[in-house]
């Protein structure tokens, strides 16, 4: 099959389906305390590596700037380099090292490693996920500028639906049995992703107007994808499922999951590809702080966008700014308002999954339940994903609403989701998990888009990766110096366990009260780049 941005799309949906394991810490977290005989304080301290890992991403940004930048050499091995596959390889390698070696430990395969050693296996397994993440997300906003929100929101949805779909996998093949689900961890995902990476890659070609129509095809399937989890999710929940049910849920599953091919043939025939500039790179004119421009970009035309036989091509010059790499970057206030803001709704929402199932326990959900919620959190934080990029990419082009006004809302939103779990009402889980983990999920959608587009796609990779960073920052802060010491001072004399509301109720007012100083962040971040979103929305109106 002839390669194509739409071959792509497909390939890194799957990559992103199979290799979001850290989801899914909620399901071995059990066998992974009392196996090695951990308090509720080093299991946080494990699990806040896991999110270092998962989140810190720098490495993996500058090896794709790296491999990108070598691959638009015209003297570079087009055959070799074309594509962002060694960052795909280097997650690969690390994902099953990880994994595997927490298999071995928890199974006894080998001496009980120090909680410190245990934290390198952690951060190795959670650390594959960014790679995977960008090498995906970065191809995509560069095959398809014009819907950047669209294609982020659709790959990180995905990759927020991985856990449910894994969890589904276990619970068919290797129910009951946790300690096998890591070694499921160590092979499904590198497996998968050494099969597709080389189908992964930046085509240099010129957009249609078709290609939304297609974006919306594979959005359907996302959604379709997610509401067929959550249904068997909720009957789970109701009903004592049999294994052979089990197994044909899992075969529809596979079936659904396989269905984005389709769309990409079908777009591949219908939007026929134009070359553009072969060795250009895809720029952003979108920054605020602009330099005198050169002869050259002077002679761009004043319109951004021109139209040839209907076609509309990109430009790749910056008429309106430069990019900015990651030193220039941090010397904005733009990134650090929006670090900070990240810090308040990434990491309170980490903490939040970290101690879903342990909140669930001190309040008298069975297992079954918290298992549940685990899963469930998956399918909120999709809809989060997806429909952070997806909604605000329709208000941006028809309303001229900038994404910042969404990341404010979202994290207003948020506070109002730690007041309900920390009030601890009966039920209040399944509605505090679904107001945190939408709000949660959407600034994973959010804040790479608004990345691109205050300070470029050229170091795109590099830069978002560095504040996601905040992320397991505030987990660590939320997680370990907060719940983890509050839960721990409640239970103390308890054999390390603590029962009732009071165990979490504190933590969780707390949290609120930091989701609400990151909305008035995002708030000044949404002053700060009106001229910016401004600018995007006159070059929309030339598109």
């Amino acid at each position: 099959m002839e390669a194509s941005k739409w071959i792509a799309a497909a390939a890194s949906i799957w990559i992103q389906s199979s290799c979001g394991a850290s989801y899914a810490f909620g399901i071995y977290s059990p066998v992974l305390k009392s196996s090695q005989g951990y308090d509720q304080s080093t299991l946080d301290i494990v699990s806040v590596f896991k999110d270092i890992g998962a989140n810190a991403g720098i490495l993996s940004g500058l090896l794709y700037s790296a491999v990108s930048r070598r691959s638009s050499r015209r003297d570079a091995p087009a055959s070799f380099l074309r594509g962002p596959w060694v960052v795909h390889a280097a997650g690969a390698v690390q994902c099953f090292v990880g994994y595997l070696f927490m298999w071995l430990a928890v199974t006894g395969a080998i001496p009980r490693p120090h909680v410190v050693v245990m934290c390198l296996f952690m951060f190795l397994a959670a650390h594959a996920q960014t790679f995977f993440n960008t090498a995906n997300v970065v191809a995509g906003v560069e095959n398809f500028p014009e819907y950047s929100g669209t294609i982020v929101g659709i790959l990180k949805g995905f990759l927020g639906l991985s856990g449910a779909i894994l969890i589904q996998v276990y619970q068919t093949l290797f129910a009951g049995k946790p300690s096998t689900f890591l070694l499921m961890l160590a092979l499904l995902p590198t497996f998968i992703t050494l099969v597709l990476m080389f189908f992964v890659r930046v085509h240099r070609v010129q957009s249609t107007h078709d290609e939304k129509k297609y974006l919306n095809g594979f959005s359907l399937i996302s959604i379709m994808v997610a509401t067929f989890l959550m249904v068997l999710i909720i009957l789970g929940n109701i009903f004592e499922v049999p294994q052979w049910a089990r197994a044909i849920t899992l075969a529809l599953l596979l079936v659904l999951l396989s269905s984005p091919i389709c769309i990409a043939i079908k777009a591949q025939k219908g939007c026929p590809e134009r070359l553009t500039d072969g060795n250009s790179s895809l720029q952003s004119p979108l920054m605020k702080d602009k330099e005198p421009e050169s002869q050259e970009s002077s002679s761009v035309s004043e319109n951004p966008t021109d139209y040839h036989d209907g076609v509309r091509q990109r430009k790749h010059s910056t008429p309106n700014g430069h990019e900015l790499n990651l030193i220039q970057a941090m010397q904005t206030l733009n990134f650090w308002l929006l670090f900070v803001a990240m810090i308040c709704g990434m990491g309170s929402g980490l903490a939040t999954i970290n101690n879903i199932s342990q909140i669930g326990e001190s309040l008298g959900y069975t297992a079954v339940q918290r298992s549940t919620l685990v899963s469930l959190w998956s399918i909120w934080n999709f809809l989060g994903r997806f429909g952070g990029g997806y909604v605000s990419d329709i208000f941006l082009h028809r309303q001229g609403w900038a994404r910042p006004l969404f990341m404010t809302l979202t994290l207003a939103a948020m506070t109002a989701g730690h007041i309900v779990i920390g009030s601890g009402f009966p039920g209040n889980l399944y509605i505090g998990s679904v107001l945190v983990g939408v709000c949660y999920g959407s600034q994973w959608s959010l804040m790479p888009t608004i990345t691109s587009e205050i300070f470029g796609v050229t170091h795109m990779g590099t830069i978002f990766n560095t504040i996601a960073i905040a992320s397991p920052l505030g987990s660590y802060m939320f997680s370990v110096r907060l719940i983890g010491y509050i839960y721990d001072r409640e239970g103390r004399g308890l054999g390390n366990s603590c029962l009732g509301i009071h165990c979490f109720m504190l933590s969780f007012f707390i949290l609120a009260s930091v989701t609400l100083f990151g909305c008035f962040v995002a708030l000044v971040l949404l002053m700060k780049t009106r001229e910016i979103y401004a600018g995007i929305v006159h070059r929309r109106m030339w598109s």
